[in-house]
């Protein structure tokens, strides 16, 4: 049963490494990568992305929005299943549960055509209740202040059921006679929540965190290339849409693979520390 995921990951994620010396190369396709010049130095094109004058932008936007991403979007799902498992109305819960699954199957170019319709400047259902209660329309989508926040509020919309899966398979299979001593012995529900149910999902969090980590260098590269426009450039671009512009728009296909070289290292790097850290604080802050 293993080998087909195993012939995947060998075909499509370990072969492909090997041109992984492109980005050491002054790569030209009718040379091919075997016959392409090495640079010199051979950091080259490492140096040449930090001295772009674009390189401390899309490194700040990247890691801010990764960062806020992480923020609002962990904790939500792990409340939410909570909550749907606290309830008492079953059938209500599980369709909630489906609800919430749903708009994680929709495409991001689907989702930015609701958040247009929503929250268009000129046409937003949203800023025509502002118009009609005497406000001034608000620029969603095309304003620096804005844009992070509805980055953010999309992904947690998409995401919050499907990542709220984890979690609740975790409290089904919580013992049950735990929640009957606990009441027997007096706790209401809140105090079971808080020494029986959490307790009991924290390796799980722990694991999805460092998960998400390994990710923060990219972003939601899908969403942004979606979302971006030129007003909301400065705020929104990230290290993908200005390796794609660069590396397949100007052709500069080693720059691209230097640059996804080194955010496959740094992305290791900090899983790997964020494991190190899990591992010595969890009995410290359980």
């Amino acid at each position: 049963m293993m080998i087909p995921g195993a012939i995947y990951f060998i075909v499509y994620k370990y072969v492909p490494m090997g041109g992984l010396v492109i980005a050491f190369e002054n790569y030209l396709p009718r040379k091919g990568i075997f016959h392409s010049d090495f640079v010199k130095p051979l950091y080259h094109w490492f140096e040449f992305f930090f001295r772009s004058p674009a390189a401390k932008q899309v490194i700040a936007n990247t890691i801010i929005i990764s960062l806020l991403k992480l923020l609002f979007c962990m904790i939500p799902p792990l409340l939410f299943a909570i909550a749907v498992g606290e309830a008492r109305m079953k059938r209500f819960c599980k369709f909630v549960q489906s609800i919430s699954y749903l708009p994680h199957f929709l495409s991001w170019v689907i989702i930015y055509g609701i958040c247009v319709a929503m929250l268009s400047e000129s046409t937003g259902i949203v800023n025509q209740v502002i118009r009609n209660l005497g406000g001034k329309p608000i620029p969603f989508l095309t304003s620096n202040s804005y844009f992070r926040g509805v980055i953010v509020g999309t992904d947690l919309w998409r995401s919050l059921g499907w990542s709220s899966i984890v979690y609740f398979a975790a409290i089904m299979g919580i013992d049950t006679e735990i929640f009957d001593s606990a009441t027997i012995d007096g706790c209401g529900r809140l105090r079971k929540i808080w020494c029986i149910t959490l307790p009991s999902l924290r390796k799980i969090f722990v694991v999805l965190l460092i998960l998400q980590v390994g990710k923060v260098l990219d972003a939601g590269s899908n969403q942004i290339f979606v979302f971006i426009n030129d007003q909301v450039r400065p705020s929104s671009e990230i290290i993908d849409t200005w390796v794609y512009s660069q590396g397949l728009g100007q052709a500069r296909y080693s720059l691209a693979t230097a640059v996804g070289f080194l955010k496959s290292i740094l992305s290791q790097v900090m899983v790997v520390a964020t494991n190190a850290l899990a591992k010595r604080w969890d009995n410290a802050l359980w």
